[in-house]
Order: structure tokens, then sequence, then C-alpha cells
């Protein structure tokens, strides 16, 4: 989409100051959500986000991100350069205030920009607060100004550096330990997902990262720099999503229209699978809560696929097609851009503009409706795509209400392979998750019953990537896991009704194991999304190696934590007799060993699932447990390297 050109006059009348730059050293999470990965990479986005806005305004075409030695950042745009003169409130030069002033920014009506993602205008000032350094130089009126500063303090003021024939912003910035005490080292792929999602939405901007880290040298060049430019902005980011997928109809679906300063933009392709993914952004801003621009689309999607059904003599006047069938195997991604954006909270993840839910609908009822007439057979596709997810909906209710009589779930009755804990307060609780009857007999044994559950997982469970719900409903493996959990699953899941607050999956640390995990991470992901989203799904860490000496006993969970247990055993004296002992399963352990090591709150190790980017997640699934070979090859061929302690 053309964005709008701005011809106003970007100086120093349009900084304008809401306060003074306070206590964000103090209560970081205030202003970046967290300081641990998450918050180190926001200052990155903080930084793109002001050249991203440039761009937005019609005067930014190239923006490069550079992580050098250190874990340095340099973020570098052609746009028209922070100003330097005069700031009237301040009587300081305007980049000095955007530096150090919070809430300042030209963002706040000063006409510098008609849409912006960057509205609390932190940005800037909080990413200087949190730096051990920082230094800026602008490329403005001829000449170059560069000023630079220390957590926050000024440490050279305004000065002008040299002369140049372009215009321009070049920040450059190292985080401050002191601030992030988890880790100050930048993960490639998260910043360069979040660079090609800026890539996608605004079209024709060409954005570049560059790790120029000496730890990064040995690394395929895809791992380390990538120059992105994509022309046909969200239409292909919808082929980005859907590239390991067979799509329903070739052409990418695109609509577009505005009204006054609103603009919006859809792209939707259909495939083959039975998953829904719908990513929407506001101002460039993700919205993984989705809102009313989101609202829009499936109000008009539904209405529009039931109207063109009817009047095609697909459906009978009654019938319907819901919003779900509708979007079955749907992937779609919007965009909105708007002057006055309300986001809920500062995450921004959720858009609550009422008026993107009329804008889009009314983009979307009028352009599809044509687009599905002048495309009969993609909208052959289309209807009868919906009308079996339809039949198949009916079909996953018939079989919920046939199992729930088998079962006599209605009662409440609890599957055989549960043994349940006594707490019933969810927030309490915990459920294991164990392959294997041995295993799960040593834990059952073990466990601490008043908060610990004991869930009994045998033989490889259904692959729910190639399968509908009515098959899982029916399946021996996943129902019982259903039944304890007790939410329901897809569109009836509740997470109000869920029994445990902590889901553990318990597997051996071997081939089998990992199987088992990514097929019970695959059915959460796309049946129980919300399990994940809450952080209520856990991994559990068994140890690899048991280590004796005498009567001390001691385990490792990596090959070098066996290496310096063992040398912590030995001591002083290297003919001391260590016994190593390798893990083979989860079953070899008794339910002594199982409590120490996996299940004592006190001392077992969790790993949390999250899910930071649900596009790459999807993606993941897609090609681990989808249906084409080729995709899943090449993944396995290129991430070969990575494997560690594989026992087959």
């Amino acid at each position: 989409m053309d964005v709008k050109m701005n011809e106003t006059q970007y100086d120093a009348s349009q900084i304008q100051v809401l306060e003074g730059l306070e206590a964000v050293r103090k209560r970081p999470g205030m202003y970046i959500g967290t300081t641990s990965s998450a918050g180190l990479h926001h200052l990155v986005y903080e930084i793109v986000d002001n050249s991203i806005d440039e761009a937005l305004a019609g005067y930014c075409k190239n923006i490069v991100v550079t992580i050098s030695e250190g874990d340095v950042i340099t973020v570098s745009d052609d746009g028209r350069g922070i100003p330097v003169d005069i700031q009237e409130q301040t009587g300081k030069s305007a980049l000095e205030v955007v530096f150090t002033v919070l809430h300042a920014g030209g963002k706040f009506g000063g006409g510098g920009y008609k849409v912006s993602g960057g509205l609390h205008g932190v940005g800037a000032s909080v990413v200087n607060a949190l730096s051990e350094w920082l230094e800026v130089e602008v490329h403005k009126n001829g000449k170059i100004h560069q000023m630079k500063f220390a957590r926050g303090e000024i440490t050279q003021g305004m000065t002008v550096i040299g002369e140049t024939d372009r215009t321009g912003t070049t920040v450059r910035f190292k985080p401050d330990p002191e601030m992030f005490t988890d880790t100050t080292v930048y993960d490639f792929d998260i910043l360069h997902t979040r660079l090609r999602e800026e890539a996608f939405l605004n079209a024709g901007v060409h954005i570049t990262i560059d790790d120029q880290r000496p730890e990064s040298a040995d690394k395929d060049v895809s791992e380390r720099y990538d120059a992105m430019c994509y022309e046909g902005g969200i239409r292909e980011f919808v082929r980005f999503i859907n590239k390991n997928k067979t799509p329903v109809h070739e052409e990418v679906i695109y609509m577009a229209g505005e009204k006054e300063d609103s603009m919006a933009e859809v792209a939707m392709q259909y495939h083959d699978g039975y998953n829904e993914i719908i990513v929407s952004f506001a101002n460039n801003v993700h919205t993984p809560e989705g809102g009313m621009h989101e609202e829009g689309f499936k109000r008009a999607l539904t209405n529009a696929i039931n109207s063109y059904g009817k009047k095609m003599k697909y459906l009978k006047e009654d019938d319907k097609v819901s919003g779900d069938d509708c979007r079955e195997g749907l992937t779609c991604v919007i965009s909105v851009k708007l002057t006055e954006a309300q986001f809920e909270g500062q995450t921004k993840a959720k858009l609550g503009n009422s008026e993107m839910r009329t804008l889009v609908n009314a983009i979307v009822s009028e352009k599809l409706e044509i687009f599905l007439e002048e495309n009969p057979g993609v909208g052959k596709a289309i209807i009868e795509k919906a009308m079996t997810a339809a039949r198949a909906r009916e079909a996953a209710r018939k079989a919920r209400e046939s199992v729930r009589r088998k079962t006599g779930l209605e009662s409440g009755q609890m599957p055989d392979k549960l043994q349940d804990c006594n707490e019933r307060d969810p927030a309490l609780t915990e459920i294991y998750i164990v392959e294997g009857d041995s295993a799960a007999g040593s834990a059952i044994q073990g466990r601490d019953s008043r908060f610990q559950a004991i869930l009994a997982m045998w033989g490889k469970m259904l692959n729910v990537e190639k399968a509908r719900a009515e098959k899982i409903y029916g399946n021996d493996k996943l129902y019982p896991l259903i039944v304890a959990l007790g939410a329901g699953i897809g569109e009836d899941f509740n997470i109000e009704k869920l029994r445990y607050h902590k889901i553990i999956i318990m597997s051996d640390a071997d081939v089998d194991g990992a199987h088992i995990r990514t097929l019970l991470l695959t059915f959460f992901f796309r049946y129980m999304r919300p399990l994940i989203d809450n952080g209520f799904v856990y991994s559990a860490v068994p140890p690899l190696y048991k280590l004796t000496r005498g009567k001390t006993v001691r385990v490792a969970y990596s090959d070098e934590e066996r290496d310096r247990v063992s040398a912590e055993l030995r001591g002083d004296n290297p003919n001391v007799k260590v016994e190593i002992q390798r893990y083979k399963g989860l079953g070899e352990m008794n339910k002594e060993e199982l409590w120490e090591t996996t299940m004592d709150p006190e001392r077992r190790t969790l790993r949390r699932i999250t899910l930071d980017d649900a596009v790459r997640a999807d993606e993941i699934f897609t090609i681990l447990m989808g249906e084409q070979v080729e995709p899943r090859k090449e993944w396995i061929e290129k991430n070969a390297k990575y494997a560690v302690n594989i026992d087959i």
C-alpha cells in the first residue's frame, strides 16, 4: 500500500515534552515489559520503530541493523534525521530532548507524523537510559551532528563533526549489563523475524540485518545476514507463511481501502490443512490478541462466504457455515494504519479502535464478494472447504457426545490412567504426563500426592497435524488427557475449567521421548493454544547421568556437568574411582531418584514452553509434523549439526 506523503516540515516545533525522564533505570519493566531477553531485544525494536515511522511518513527507504562485537547494536536509516534545532519548551536541542526526556517525540500531535507505532514516545530515551553507552549521529542540513551518552547522562553535547550530502539518523548503543542481568547477548533469529515482518508490512522499504560478531563468522550467510525488500508487501507475507503448505488457490486474495486518515489492507489464502492463522498489525505493531480490525475481518468473511454460497446455490436458504468453518485452513495478514491508535496496555497486544472494525468490515465485505464472483473456481473451492469443515464440526460434536456417554464424562469420572492429587485449587496443582507404565509407577510412588497428579501415556499417540477434531475425541491416547485437564479442546476450550496450572511433560531424553514431546506440544499448540499462551506447559528435565563415589551420589544433566561433577568427586586424588551410570530412561529410576531429580520442586529443573513467534511456531509444526516430506528433509539437514546427546 502506498502511504501518503506528509509534506509538513519536520523540525523542533513538532517535538513536544510531556514529562522528564525519571525512574527508567529504577523500574525498567514499566517501560519495556521485562529485563529478560525479550526486553533486551525490545531496545532494538524501539529504535527501528523510529526509522519505520520515517518510512510510513514517506521519507525513508533504507534501514540497516548491525550487531557488532560485544553485542553493540547500530541502527541506521536515510530518513529526514532527528531535528537538531532548539525545542521551545526546554531551550535545548530537539536531539537532546528526544534522547533524555521521557514522553518526548514527534508523535503527539505536533504534525511530524500522520501514523506511528511508537505512540508512547518513550523509545529513544528509554533505550538511552538502559544502555551502558549510546551514540547518535544525525545527517541533516548538510552537517553531521553527534551526541554521546552513558546510562542516560550526556557525555558529549551535540557537536558538528563533519559535512554530509545526505540525510538520516544512526544510533549505536550497548545494553547495560547492570540492567539486563539475565543476558546481553542478542539472538539473530529473534531480530531477523521481527525485521522481516517490518519489511513485509512496509512494501518497498529495504531492511538489512547484519551480524558481524566474531562468534558468528562460522555460521551460514543465511544465519547472519539478510537484505529484505518485499514489493508485494503482505501478499508476500502470506506466501511466506504458507510456503510449506499446499494452497487451495494459487492467487493470494488482496483487499485494501482507506477512509479519511485510516488505511487497511488484508491478504489471505487458503491451504489444504485445518489450522487457521490470522496475523494482525496496527501501525506495524503486532497485535497478538487481535482487536477491532480482526473482529471486522472475521464478521465480513463469514457473511461474504455465506452470501456467496447461497447466491451460487451451494448452500440452501436455511443453511449456514460458521465463522470457524469459514476460517479453517485460512492464512491471513491484516495491517491497519491510523492516526490515533488505541492499544490496550504498553505491550500493545490488542487494538481498541472501533472505527477499524467498521473500515475492515466494509473493505472485505465489498471486495471479497467481487473477487469470488470474478473467480468462480476459487469461490467454489473456498465454499466447499467451509462446508467440509461444517460437516467435520458436526461429526466432532457427535463424536464428543458419544465419547461422553461411553466414558461417563458428564458424571465427572476421571480416566483410569490418572492418579489425581488431593488439592483442588488449580493454581496449586500440577500434573505430570509420563511416558510408559514403569516410569509412571515410580512417579506415582515418589510424588507428593497433596498437589502432584500423574497421567500415564503409552505408545505413540495421534499426530494431530494430520487429523480433524472428530478423530481426536475418539483417540484412546489423547482423550484421557482431554478429560484429565478438564478444559475441552478447540472452539470448546475454556481455560477457566483447567484443573492444573502446571502441565509437565516428562519423557525420556532420547529420540522416542523427543517424539512424544513433539506430538504433545503439537496437540497443545493446535487445540489448547491458551495453555502455552498462559505459560502453563512445562517440560521436565531428567538427569542424563548418575555419579557415585562411595556413599556420595550426584546427578548430571549434560556431558559438561558430568565431567565437572566427576572432577569434584575425585578432588585432589585422580585415582579415586567414580562410577558413572548413563540413565537410559525414566523407568530405570526408583521412586526416590525420580522424586529427588525430576519431581521435587526444591531441586528439579523445568523448562517452560513459551511462544514468542506464532508464525515461526506454526511453520516448525507444519514442517515436522505435516504431510510434505521435502521441507522436513531440508530442515533436518540444516539443523542436524545442532543435535546433541542423541540416544538412538
